[in-house]
């Protein structure tokens, strides 16, 4: 009698020491849980060790207050009729005061925020071309987070940050707008060559221009320096010898300006052959050409009026 009666103590004592013991529970770093008594909720038990009465209490779940982050991929049309996929990164957390309102009023939290997502983009973006979604990335984040904080604010979720990763056009579409800007870049370039080649041909032609009047004046310095001196020599001649016409002093002049230049060719290594014909009387027919164009030429002068 008196074994049985200390086996049922000690199943007694064991009982009660593992309904005491497992009244106790722990909740981690940036998490709490929620205790509930006959199915109603009854408090908020914080990080740490935590104590509830055996059975008639009960943990009921766990709700972290880590930022969580919701990735999803949306599928919508532009303004001018192009379908585009945005990514799209949903960072939020339960609010410390409402995990009451987190844990209750949600059944399926990440899916609620998807459709609330998924409602507001649906309300952006069918209202602007390809363009404008492009150059509103931000623009769409901000509108999004703007929306979810107001609609998940009475549910205990916090958003802290949308983020628009990309915008994804079809495939097409996406290398006809690489064709169009390959073109027009081509065409600037076009433009830019264009432009380069009509600078190098002006100054080309300037140079030239410049150069070819350097060069007359050049020429008409020389031929005056050359009248100059043959003027100075005839005047020289005449007062040296006496009465000598202008004629054979021009014909003397001319025979030695002859042999000066076949001097200067036979010094020439690199001078072409050249036929002349080389005799005295060549060379006075020759003074009589210039002669006679010299004279001709002053006859055709205007004459001064009387």
């Amino acid at each position: 009698m008196e074994v049985v009666t200390w086996t049922l103590f000690g199943i007694l004592l064991f009982f009660l020491l593992s309904v005491l013991l497992g009244s106790f529970f722990t909740v981690n770093t940036a998490q709490v849980a929620v205790v509930t008594r006959f199915g109603k909720f009854l408090r908020v038990a914080e990080p740490g060790l935590n104590w509830k009465w055996p059975i008639i209490d009960t943990l009921a779940g766990r709700v972290s207050l880590r930022v969580n982050q919701i990735s999803l991929t949306m599928e919508t049309k532009t303004k001018d009729n192009v379908f585009v996929t945005i990514p799209i990164s949903v960072q939020n957390r339960v609010r410390p005061e409402k995990v009451f309102d987190a844990f209750y009023r949600l059944s399926n939290p990440m899916e609620q925020i998807q459709s609330y997502v998924e409602q507001v983009i649906l309300g952006h973006v069918p209202g602007m071309t390809l363009d404008e979604v492009f150059a509103s990335q931000s623009g769409i984040a901000a509108a999004v987070k703007k929306e979810l904080d107001a609609d998940m604010a009475a549910f205990g979720y916090e958003i802290v940050n949308v983020l628009v990763t990309d915008i994804v056009p079809d495939a097409k579409v996406k290398s006809a707008m690489n064709d169009i800007n390959a073109a027009q870049r081509e065409q600037v370039a076009a433009n830019a060559r264009g432009e380069a080649e009509k600078i190098l041909v002006v100054k080309k032609a300037e140079a030239e221009a410049e150069s070819k009047a350097l060069q007359g004046r050049g020429i008409a310095n020389q031929r005056k320096a050359i009248v100059e001196g043959l003027q100075a020599s005839v005047e020289q001649f005449q007062r040296a010898i006496g009465s000598v016409t202008t004629a054979e002093v021009m014909q003397l002049v001319m025979l030695t300006q002859y042999f000066d230049t076949i001097k200067s060719i036979g010094e020439l290594d690199k001078t072409n052959t050249l036929f002349l014909a080389h005799s005295p009387g060549a060379v006075r027919d020759i003074s009589d050409q210039i002669m006679q164009s010299m004279v001709i030429a002053d006859r055709a002068k205007p004459q001064p009026s009387a």
